[in-house]
C-alpha cells in the first residue's frame, strides 16, 4: 500500500505522518507499505521545519533528507490512500485529481471509520463512509508558527491516529508502489512559482523566514524572494 499525506506547506504535519509510516514499515518489516508527502501551497525545497523535526526524532523516526514538494495529480494517481491533515485540504485535493474520493479521506476521518466499522481495505473503508456520517474533530491544525508545546500536540496526534489506523488496514493491499524520489538539498530553498506569469512579493530577510513565507503564501500563489 502507498500513502500519500497532504498538508499546506509540507514541512510539518505531512512530513511527521510520512516518516512515522516508514519507519512503522521499517519496524513491522512491511516492504509493501511506502509513504511520501506533499502541500497544496508547498514551500517547496524547503526542509522540514525544526521543530517539527525534533517532534519527528522524538516519534522514534528519522527526518534526514526531506525536501517539501508541491502535491501533483500524479502523486494522487499513484497513491492507494491520500490523507490530508484536514477536510479543505483534502477537498483541494480532491480538485486537482477528479474520481479520488473512494481513496481521499482525512487522516482523522480514516481512522475512526476504521476503528468504528472494521474496514480493512481502502474499499471497504470508502463504502463504510456512506453510512458513517460526519466525524468529529476530523482536522489536525498546522502549529507554524506557534509555541513547541503545540508541534509536539500535533505530533502525538498525528501519531495517535496513524498508527491504530495502520494497525487496522490490510497494508499488503494495493499494488506495491516506490515514492517518488526526493530531490536532492540544494544551495538554497526556493519557492515554486505557477506557471503563468505573476508579481514576485518581495520580503524582508526575516529571522525565521518560514513562518513569512507560510504566512504569505496562504493568502498568496505569487512566487516568493527574500532581500536583506
Amino acid at each position: 500500500m502507498h500513502v500519500l499525506f497532504v498538508c499546506s506547506g509540507n514541512v510539518c504535519r505531512s512530513p511527521i505522518a510520512e516518516r512515522l509510516t516508514r519507519a512503522y514499515a521499517a519496524v513491522h518489516d512491511l516492504p509493501h507499505l511506502t509513504a511520501e508527502s506533499a502541500g497544496v501551497r508547498a514551500l517547496v525545497g524547503f526542509p522540514i521545519e525544526p521543530v517539527a523535526a525534533r517532534v519527528i526524532e522524538g516519534l522514534g523516526a528519522s527526518a534526514d533528507g526531506f525536501r517539501a514538494r508541491r502535491l501533483r495529480p500524479e502523486m494522487i494517481k499513484r497513491a492507494d490512500l491520500v490523507l490530508a491533515m484536514t477536510e479543505q485540504i483534502r477537498d483541494r485535493s480532491l480538485e486537482l485529481l477528479l474520481g479520488t474520493s473512494h481513496c481521499t479521506f482525512t487522516l482523522p476521518e480514516a481512522r475512526r471509520i476504521v476503528v468504528d466499522t472494521g474496514a480493512r481495505t481502502v474499499p471497504e473503508l470508502a463504502v463504510a463512509r456512506r453510512d458513517y456520517g460526519e466525524v468529529d474533530e476530523p482536522n489536525i491544525s498546522d502549529p507554524v508558527g506557534l509555541a513547541e508545546s503545540a508541534f509536539t500536540a500535533v505530533g502525538d496526534r498525528i501519531a495517535a491516529e496513524l498508527i491504530p489506523l495502520l494497525d487496522a488496514l490490510d497494508l499488503e493491499s494495493g499494488e506495491k508502489r516506490e515514492p517518488e524520489r526526493e530531490p536532492e538539498p540544494g544551495p538554497q530553498p526556493r519557492v515554486e512559482a505557477e506557471p503563468q506569469a505573476a508579481p514576485v512579493l518581495h520580503l524582508p530577510l526575516s529571522p525565521r523566514p518560514l513562518i513569512a513565507a507560510r504566512a504569505a503564501s496562504s493568502i498568496l500563489d505569487y512566487p516568493l524572494s527574500w532581500s536583506r
